[in-house]
């Protein structure tokens, strides 16, 4: 057990990632059906920041509770599957939340003075905000937008500072992340919140930053062997062993005071913004740091494979001893020494064997001639 996690500290694994990639490949790909089937039957379930509505904030004092509140809107009949009754607690007070469609200034007047009556409250004491529709749409546009133009943006930093190749396979890992983490909230019904939104913005910087760090090591390990006969996917290999340790600790950093938010802020104190926000920070750090290594570097290496460098070496894997040896020496083992047999053989060298072969024991020196 030390050994190997000593190995892991050094970046000595020798785990073949690239070679088990389908495994990840169709783990993910079955999740992102899961994700579209549930999006177009059940579509999100849209705070009501996305698709307007009024918002009703009411003190839990005296005889006002949940079933009040519902008797209540009973009455006024805008009792529906789609209102959204909460309990939000803080330290000092807990008040009662309810989300309602959008409705007519006459009707949010005639709930607000229902409520304030069953609560023997003032006015002032239940507070309203209404939200349009309108002003919903236009979030969500600014919201699709900005993560368009964040894909246009690192598509031109990865380009620029690798190669499109590695931009390709960022951007499909992202996407990746984002659908997940969409798909999730669709199928457990989740709010969606503009706290969500950010969270889903901060998961694609997360995700981005991991699936950096492993092409970066690619990119420095392409040119180390770039004088040895190595495939692609031997570079990928090492590469993802060579920094899983870095990834494990980056992610398990990310996801302790995520973790905090979410049982400690949430699951304590009653912070229900927070559980919007940690959850959606926590689906994403996880689904970044497995994409960073199932999904964006052995996309990579397929595309990379298919480039007239590496096309020699497709499907050559160096496993377990060999790996270690590639790692260690940059240079592979068998290949190498096979190919370099075969060129021999091929120019009648081989057939030849060298003198020191041939003599049982070495040359004596010969005399000097005397004059």
């Amino acid at each position: 057990m030390r050994v190997g996690m000593r190995r892991l500290y050094r970046g000595e694994t020798t785990f073949n990632f690239y070679g088990r990639r389908n495994i990840g490949f169709i783990a993910s790909g079955f999740l992102v059906v899961v994700t579209i089937l549930s999006l177009f039957t059940q579509g999100l379930n849209l705070g009501i920041d996305f698709k307007g509505g009024v918002a009703f904030e009411v003190p839990m004092q005296g005889s006002i509770s949940i079933e009040v509140v519902e008797e209540v809107l009973e009455s006024e009949g805008v009792l529906d599957d789609g209102i959204k009754i909460q309990t939000l607690k803080s330290e000092t007070e807990s008040r009662i939340r309810i989300q309602l469609g959008d409705q007519t200034p006459e009707k949010v007047t005639a709930i607000q003075t229902a409520l304030v009556e069953k609560a023997k409250l003032t006015v002032n004491d239940v507070s309203v905000s209404t939200v349009s529709s309108t002003w919903g749409r236009n979030i969500t546009l600014k919201a699709i937008n900005a993560l368009l133009v964040f894909f246009l943006v690192v598509s031109i930093f990865i380009s620029l500072r690798f190669e499109w190749r590695m931009a390709i396979s960022a951007i499909a890992a992202m996407a990746h992340d984002v659908a997940i983490s969409v798909g999730l909230y669709s199928v457990l019904g989740l709010e969606v919140t503009p706290a969500t939104v950010v969270a889903f913005l901060t998961i694609l910087g997360f995700s981005l930053y991991d699936t950096i760090v492993v092409f970066d090591k690619v990119h420095e390990n392409t040119s180390r062997f770039s004088g040895s006969k190595v495939s692609y996917g031997d570079v990928v290999n090492v590469s993802m062993n060579q920094v899983l340790m870095r990834s494990l600790n980056t992610s398990l950093a990310a996801v302790l005071p995520v973790l905090s938010l979410l049982v400690v802020g949430s699951g304590v104190f009653g912070a229900v913004a927070l559980r919007e926000f940690a959850l959606a920070l926590l689906v994403g750090l996880a689904t970044g740091a497995y994409s960073s290594i199932y999904i964006a570097t052995p996309l990579l290496g397929l595309l990379k494979e298919r480039s007239a460098q590496f096309a020699s070496g497709r499907g050559q894997l160096s496993l377990g001893p060999d790996m270690e040896h590639l790692m260690s020496t940059g240079a592979p083992v068998g290949r190498r020494a096979s190919a370099s047999a075969s060129a021999a053989a091929s120019s009648g060298s081989a057939l030849r064997p060298p003198v020191d072969a041939i003599l049982s024991h070495p040359p004596r020196p010969r005399k000097k001639s005397r004059r």
